[in-house]
């Protein structure tokens, strides 16, 4: 059971990538969904994706903690994939739209305005988790209201 939290938590090894695993994590998540039918796929199943991540993710991310023997070890990007998946709800399938969501997901998850850096003091892996889930929902409030406001 610990091999199959290590796993996930770690994104099928993305966690292991030498430069930056938790952008990478990010970056197959965004072309990933770009390129599958989940990106025209009605809310609720992007949710339902989103969820099942998040599920999974929390017992995951507790497991690598204990396995890594630190707070939210460097491997784990679970949180980066439940994250990224937030901040691409409701856009449109449009490469500006996917790339801005990626380097602000990126930026937001580094910068940790109020309350995520709070929320990573929830215990194990749901600290691990929501943090980057409000990073990403911080991200997609932002893309609407330009695409709305900006871009209408």
């Amino acid at each position: 059971m610990k091999k199959i939290g290590v796993v996930v938590a770690t994104f099928f090894g993305t966690g292991f990538l030498p430069v930056a695993p938790g952008t990478w994590a990010s970056a197959f998540v965004a072309i990933g969904v770009y390129f599958t039918p989940l990106a025209g796929a009605p809310f609720i199943v992007m949710a339902g994706v989103t969820a099942a991540v998040f599920a999974l993710g929390v017992p995951a991310a507790s497991v690598c903690e204990a396995h890594f023997g630190k707070k939210d070890p460097r491997p784990c990007v679970i949180d980066e994939v439940a994250g990224q998946l937030v901040s691409l709800w409701f856009l449109p399938r449009q490469a500006g739209y996917y790339m801005a969501a990626f380097f602000l997901f990126r930026i937001f998850d580094i910068v940790k305005p109020f309350p995520v850096r709070k929320s990573e003091s929830l215990p194990g892996g749901l600290g691990i988790m929501t943090d980057d889930v409000l990073a990403g929902a911080y991200v997609l409030a932002l893309l609407l209201l330009a695409r709305r406001f900006l871009f209408a």
